[in-house]
């Protein structure tokens, strides 16, 4: 699954003037996950990303090695592996790996390691990246409190933290300024790649009433497939990190926000062709194309033109900056 590939100038619309061109030699990039990069989720987001620029760029400039299935503890071996090997960008995706880059970065100074999301500033030689996805969360919270009847909606979440904990805010405000009324349950399964947990939590809240659930992060997919798997058909369900719009669970899936991290990875070689091989965190937002948010067209009249009406004004006035979000204001 490919997500959209933006134009190029846009998406170096906050990269102080950097061009998107080729880098002149060949930039090594290797990826280290806790998922796998099919997941449909956190994971493949990246991978998709990395892949995206490779082809944009050749695999002649841009050669491309992935480890999977890396809990914290065995991702550093894996990244010291890569660092030795003159890999020249190593992204351990995920806040978790966030202790073994700032202890093994000044082992390697000619290394550019990268994690997120934080919004941390790290050494010379790490980048980090965060999605403001509050933003997201805000868009698919207005159609969650336009959609449902039961005034009831599920979240399902990793851990509440990072780029989950503002995406989980943000429906939350979204629900609340489009339906007061309407009240969001929220369960975390205290795991990024717990599918089967996230099924469970989904089941539970769709059995106390929800008529609209979302969720973020791989692990997302279980309670997906738990919307997917109800018999009841008038349950909806919004996606977040990946396109979810052609999956075989799309026939319940309203919209879906994806991240744009072709932009994290073309900024991270062009400031590394800049000399810049860290100290810097790298945004992404409506403002910079970071993300990308979808309708789904195939699901008939559910998506009315008042709901896209002002789900459509609620991101134009985010990517202008007219929407401030109070999402640390939110509390579960």
């Amino acid at each position: 699954m490919r997500k959209p590939f933006l134009a190029l100038g846009a998406v170096f619309a906050f990269t102080c003037g950097l061009t998107a061109a080729p880098p002149k030699g060949k930039v090594k990039i290797a990826l280290i996950v806790e998922s796998t990069v099919d997941d449909k989720g956190w994971c493949q987001s990246m991978h998709d990303a990395i892949k995206a620029v490779q082809k944009e760029y050749g695999p002649a400039k841009v050669e491309y090695s992935y480890s999977e299935k890396m809990k914290p503890v065995d991702a550093g071996s894996a990244a010291r592996q890569y660092a030795s090997s003159k890999f020249d960008i190593i992204i351990c995706h995920g806040a978790q790996y966030k202790n073994l880059v700032t202890e093994m970065a000044p082992d390697f100074k000619d290394t550019t390691f990268v994690f997120g999301t934080s919004a941390d500033i790290g050494g010379k030689n790490v980048f980090t990246y965060m999605p403001e996805s509050e933003e997201t969360g805000y868009l698919n919270g207005i159609i969650a409190g336009m959609v449902t009847k039961s005034n009831i909606l599920g979240l399902v979440g990793p851990v509440d933290g990072g780029d989950a904990a503002r995406y989980d805010r943000g429906f939350v405000l979204g629900v609340r300024a489009a339906n007061p009324k309407a009240s969001v349950k929220v369960a975390h399964t205290g795991s990024f790649g717990d599918f089967v947990k996230a099924s469970e939590l989904a089941q539970t809240q769709m059995k106390a009433g929800a008529d609209f659930l979302t969720g973020s992060s791989q692990q997302a997919m279980g309670a997906l497939r738990a919307v997917a798997a109800s018999p009841n058909k008038n349950i909806w369900w919004a996606g977040q990190d990946i396109s979810q719009l052609h999956v075989a669970e799309s026939p319940r899936v309203l919209a879906a926000s994806s991240y744009n991290y072709t932009t994290v990875v073309q900024v991270l070689i062009a400031k590394r062709e800049a000399g810049v091989k860290g100290g810097e965190n790298i945004p992404l937002n409506f403002a910079n194309k970071g993300f990308v948010f979808a309708y789904n067209d195939k699901v008939g009249k559910v998506l009315t033109p008042a709901i896209r009406k002002a789900v459509d004004k609620a991101k134009a006035d985010l990517a202008a900056g007219k929407l401030k979000l109070a999402w640390k204001e939110v509390k579960f």
